[in-house]
């Protein structure tokens, strides 16, 4: 069974490589951040089936920390990286009152 997990956990690191090749050729910054967020996903799911393999539960923990930081990450890129047209919908003035 521990064969088998970690030729899965292989299979799921190939997807990382094809989500790296999204990354650098785009076409737009959302095709951008969905490879982002597949390796987040996919980070987390490696990491749970090496913890299974190697009989490890420490690493389920980590596994939990890959996925808040992916969460984070996503947030971030979204912020930092997203540019809204000026008028666009679903932009508002907010008054903070101040």
């Amino acid at each position: 069974m521990s064969a088998f997990l970690t030729g899965v956990a292989l299979f799921l690191l190939l997807n990382v490589a094809a989500g790296l090749i999204r990354v650098v050729r785009g076409p737009t910054q959302a095709d951008r951040m969905l490879a982002a967020q597949l390796f987040g996903t996919t980070g987390v799911a490696i990491v749970l089936l090496l913890s299974q393999a190697a009989g490890e539960p420490a690493l389920r923990d980590i596994a939990l920390i890959f996925a808040l930081l992916a969460v984070v990450i996503s947030v971030a890129f979204v912020k930092r990286g997203w540019v809204r047209k000026a008028g666009s919908p679903g932009e508002e003035e907010v008054d903070l009152g101040g």
